[in-house]
């Protein structure tokens, strides 16, 4: 019996999920490489995919790849990521997350002005500040759940937006904000006297751009966009890692059941505080990639609207996914930059083929929901997600590729006939 049972194959434990995951290509499994390279092909030809129109058509007012809106996108996107590993793993909603995005982008500021224009030390300072600001409310705001914390944090960021716009003036510049000035003379930037500095990435300046003219189609590529690109890829992939991880897990735990997770004897104010403080973390990286784009900032980037905005990203992306707060990122900064710009002029335009009459009836109804009223339409679009798609545009976009599924299905099996 002895030489049977040592005979017998021993079957290999099966390693858990998480590591197997981790086995693939830059420690990704399938689908997430999948995930990651189709972001990285977007963002790396969004000059291309964001200007579908030729230039001096009537559509090329849709047309957004040019290089201030598409770093809007990146950045926007980087705020969204961040937020939505407290949220979407934890469940805990933050106001109060504009908070971090103004601190990051006044430690930027003050790094530019004071030491260099190399934005890599602006961004890694940026980084710290928000993160160590994230401990220290996390730290008081974590001691409530729901809607208490929400308000908490809410209260935080009011109370920064207001210490920024009066009573920190001399550190902040109060309603007029801080931006690059002739006298500013940064200790490794060796400026002649009276020039006014410019952001660089190791003397590569930020507003360098190339275009490119194909036909009638006119591509901009800015050095600028393409930094901020890198950093957000770089920031998706640790999301990633951070969702397949066992401190995701532990995370996803929090949000599933806290109160059954603490009988089990493991504390979750550890996990919950260090989800803070990454998420404020992201917010800093995203503030300080804003002052590097445009060196300048001012108070309102902390008003609780901010706040409310990466909010709605994340929802109507889709709370929980990997990539549908960078959608929602897109959706609202494409409608405030592009939307907005219609007017009735455009209007006009457009339908200018209709009689007389019926043109301006038309102009009439349609002119509310865009232009000024563009919140309008996003108010209305958010209206039909959390309705319709509560999973946001990541499962709007699943169930029409289920539906190409299903017609694929059907129209490859058999069709069958009875004999005759």
């Amino acid at each position: 019996m002895t030489e049977q049972a040592t005979n017998t194959p021993i079957a290999k434990p099966k390693a858990p999920p998480s590591i197997v995951a981790s086995t693939g290509f830059l420690g990704l499994n399938r689908k997430d490489a999948t995930l990651l390279a189709l972001v990285v092909v977007l963002t790396m030809l969004a000059p291309f995919i964001l200007n579908p129109f030729p230039e001096g058509s009537g559509m090329a007012q849709f047309n957004a790849g040019y290089p201030d809106l598409m770093q809007r996108f990146v950045i926007f996107g980087i705020f969204a990521i961040g937020f939505n590993i407290l949220f979407g793993l934890t469940g805990y909603l933050s106001f109060g997350h504009a908070a971090f995005l103004g601190v990051g982008s006044y430690a930027a500021i003050w790094m530019m002005k004071l030491v260099t224009l190399n934005i890599i030390p602006a961004i890694i300072l940026s980084i710290i500040f928000a993160g160590l600001f994230a401990l220290l409310v996390g730290f008081i705001c974590l001691r409530r759940s729901g809607i208490y914390f929400s308000i908490l944090t809410l209260a935080f960021a009011q109370m920064s937006y207001a210490l920024a716009y009066s009573v920190l003036t001399p550190i902040t510049g109060g309603e007029t904000g801080l931006q690059i000035k002739a006298t500013d003379r940064p200790i490794l930037s060796g400026l002649e006297p009276g020039e006014i500095g410019r952001a660089n990435f190791f003397g590569i300046d930020m507003r360098t751009s190339y275009e490119l003219s194909l036909g009638d189609w006119l591509f901009t590529f800015n050095a600028g966009y393409y930094i901020a690109a890198v950093v957000m890829l770089l920031s998706f992939y640790l999301s990633i890692r951070i969702f397949r991880s066992p401190f995701g897990m532990m995370l996803r735990a929090v949000k599933s059941n806290q109160q059954r997770m603490s009988y089990t004897g493991l504390n979750s104010k550890p996990y919950t505080l260090a989800a803070f403080v990454i998420s404020g973390m992201y917010a800093g990286l995203a503030g300080g990639l804003m002052v590097a784009m445009d060196t300048q900032v001012g108070p309102e980037r902390m008003f609780w609207t901010a706040s409310g905005e990466v909010v709605l990203m994340a929802i109507l992306g889709g709370v929980g996914t990997l990539i549908g707060p960078v959608l929602g990122a897109g959706m609202i900064k494409y409608m405030e930059n592009i939307i907005s710009k219609i007017n009735e002029t455009i209007l006009h335009q457009w339908f200018a083929f209709l009689p007389d009459g019926l043109e301006d009836f038309v102009v009439s109804m349609i002119y509310p929901f865009i232009g000024k009223g563009w919140h309008l339409t996003l108010g209305i679009v958010f209206m039909l997600v959390v309705i319709f798609l509560p999973g946001g545009l990541v499962e709007g976009g699943q169930k029409i590729a289920g539906l190409f599924r299903r017609k694929a299905k059907t129209d490859d099996t058999p069709s069958k006939t009875p004999a005759e």
